[in-house]
């Protein structure tokens, strides 16, 4: 079954695939950098043209599954069904058995992908940069499968006020989390506030000042090797898979540090100076996001690096996403961010990619300052407000009691617009 694309140039296709298939594409197109979209478009195109006929699929069991092809290739793809005598749920399963072994995993042919990078960052302070960073790494840790029930239940309950603050539809919510992909995967949060704030809020202590830290290995003068700074979140849900690299106060004077060094050493590029810090670890996660001081200085300067857009990776796949408030304030901290942002890429030549914003503490009560400001970044030009997360008392509580927000109720509201800041980022 198809039904329209938005925009006029795709079709949604509704049909059924084995659940291992489903998962496997999931991960395959988030290790590749791909939209499954595209990647079902290709394998579908694919199979069409093979000379050979494919091995049957075993397609007992299978599930709900829903992408947007160009249109007309599905009725394509149902003649071709018909002239090779199978059912459209096995041409599918038969389409993308055979693109996944097209397109190896990067581990299985010994060229790890490069982990993507989320930069959380804004200028201001008080806008829950911590909140959001925490939030979406416990999205990409937790068990594969379970954020996306969850965020079914979750955007099938939104009011129509709700859906009215987003500026979506309940079915364009949908299908964005159609390619939800999180769940399962490796990640490293990094406080690279001086603040401490995201070591505080789960209960690490921070590094001491004058031993070890991230900020002695930006600036040459590491004390030990980085992977042993690195401590574990140790939450069943999230099978250790959600690791932390703590802070330390010496960061208020990493902007010095770094031009300091820069004048002494020759060739020591201050940009790049997180980049090869991190450089060690970034084989062992799949996803490393960074809680951003609100800083424009060089060491946001290192930070907004890191995130660009690396040879060969996809656009909106790595990138900055910035968390803001419904006030006046923070558009004016906004607008200097996108200034340093857009002076970065002309003065390296270099592309950073504008994951969304999201709208934080955004409390209905306060009237028409609230929603006058809602309104107002939803109309920011070439970026999209990808959620607003209500001022809430779970997030207070999980800092008071210092537990990860998805393990302390990992069914809440708070909970799945982290998940569907995940779902929606970059897009």
């Amino acid at each position: 079954m198809a039904s329209p694309y938005p925009d006029g140039d795709r079709e949604k296709v509704a049909s059924k695939l084995p659940p291992v298939l489903q998962q496997e594409l999931k991960i395959r197109c988030a290790e590749l950098g791909l939209d499954i979209q595209d990647a079902a478009a290709t394998a579908i195109s694919d199979w069409r043209a093979r000379d050979a006929l494919v091995s049957d699929v075993d397609t007992a069991g299978s599930k709900s599954f829903s992408t947007w092809l160009p249109t007309g290739k599905y009725d394509d793809f149902k003649a071709t069904c018909v002239e090779r005598n199978l059912s459209y749920i096995q041409g599918l399963a038969q389409s993308i058995r055979a693109w996944l072994e097209d397109n190896p995993s990067p581990a299985q042919v010994g060229l790890p992908a490069a982990p993507r990078r989320i930069i959380v960052c804004n200028q201001k302070g008080g806008v829950g940069k911590t909140t959001i960073s925490a939030g979406i790494a416990e999205a990409h840790a937790e068990t594969a499968g379970i954020g996306v029930k969850c965020l079914h239940n979750f955007v099938s309950a939104l009011t129509d006020t709700e859906l009215e603050r987003l500026n979506r539809s309940r079915e364009q919510l949908l299908a964005v989390i159609a390619d939800y992909a999180a769940g399962g995967q490796r990640v490293l949060l990094v406080d690279y506030d001086p603040q401490l704030h995201l070591s505080s809020q789960l209960g690490i202590a921070p590094l001491a000042v004058g031993e070890d830290s991230l900020v002695a290995h930006m600036t040459g003068e590491p004390r030990g090797d980085i992977k042993d700074l690195v401590v574990p979140i140790d939450d069943p849900r999230f099978a250790g898979r959600l690791h932390v690299l703590p802070g330390t106060r010496e960061g208020f004077l990493l902007d010095s540090k770094l031009a300091l060094t820069a004048a002494q050493s020759r060739g020591f590029q201050k940009e790049s100076a997180l980049e090869r810090a991190l450089h060690p670890v970034e084989d062992d996660y799949d996803v490393i996001v960074l809680d951003s001081p609100p800083s424009l200085g060089l060491s946001m300067d290192a930070g907004l690096y890191y995130g660009r857009r690396r040879p060969n990776e996809k656009a909106g796949r790595s990138g900055v996403l910035i968390p803001v408030q419904s006030e006046d304030s923070s558009a004016d901290a906004y607008e200097m961010l996108v200034d340093q942002i857009d002076d970065l890429e002309t003065d390296l030549h270099l592309e950073i990619d504008r994951l969304g914003i999201v709208v934080n503490l955004f409390d209905s009560r306060r009237g028409y300052i609230a929603t006058s400001s809602l309104e107002e970044w939803h109309n920011v030009e070439d970026q999209n407000v990808i959620a607003v997360v209500d001022d809430l008392k779970e997030q207070r509580e999980t800092v008071r009691l210092k537990k990860p927000l998805l393990s302390y109720v990992p069914e809440s509201k708070q909970a799945n617009v982290m998940r569907l800041i995940v779902a929606g980022a970059g897009r």
